[in-house]
């Protein structure tokens, strides 16, 4: 049985997971740490919250087994790299401390197809960063999920997968699209039994077999 925190839990991928978790019975107590309250009550979720969501990770102080981290923005909505670099390296990495400061043994995180810290890409670079960073903290456990791109409703489309959706939906292998609440399923498995120590790195072919796996079940 597990005290699960999740951040991102307002987000495509942290909004399935996040209702997974509460409908496993593995899981004992969740906690959401979010930026805005949820909408919904949920029976086993706590959610501090605060406008500066490392404010709301200072809140937590119950121990923890299992941290997942499913923050991710775009340039286009975070508006600056300063604000996108705050969303998707800075924030994640407070995430994994709380965390470990609380006792967790198991980092689960969103990250990207085409993470590289070498990058030229700025996206791919800060991407790449955050991975390198949680390595270099040395959990027991470090579960990546490098998805393509994520098939699912978002409240506001972003337009890049809008135009590229269909081509992604029929590339090969890791290039092809992957739905959101496949990810998600996929996380909790690893979760839940996970299937190695150290650092796994994941992408959409591989997260869509585990995904099936556990819906087999």
């Amino acid at each position: 049985m597990s005290r699960v925190l999740i951040t991102g839990a307002t987000g495509l991928v942290g909004g399935h997971l996040l209702r997974l978790l509460n409908d496993d019975p593995r899981i004992t107590h969740i906690t959401a740490a979010t930026r805005r309250p949820l909408a919904a009550e949920m029976a086993k979720v706590s959610n501090p919250h605060d406008p500066q969501l490392s404010d709301a990770l200072v809140q937590i102080t119950e121990p923890l087994d299992i941290v997942f981290c499913c923050l991710g923005t775009t340039m286009r909505e975070a508006g600056s790299k300063e604000a996108f670099v705050l969303a998707d390296y800075t924030l994640v990495v407070d995430t994994a401390i709380t965390g470990q400061r609380l006792g967790a043994t198991h980092m689960l995180v969103v990250s990207s197809i085409g993470a590289n810290s070498s990058s030229p890409f700025f996206y791919n670079r800060v991407k790449g960063k955050m991975e390198e960073a949680l390595i270099a903290q040395q959990w027991p456990r470090l579960t990546i999920a490098r998805p393509s791109m994520l098939l699912g409703h978002r409240e506001s489309q972003r337009f890049n997968e809008s135009l590229f959706a269909p081509l992604f939906k029929i590339m090969p292998g890791k290039w092809k699209s992957i739905q959101a609440r496949d990810v998600a399923r996929a996380m909790l498995q690893e979760a839940v039994s996970p299937t190695h120590e150290g650092t796994a790195v994941l992408d959409s072919r591989e997260l869509r077999k585990i995904a099936g796996h556990a819906g087999d079940r």
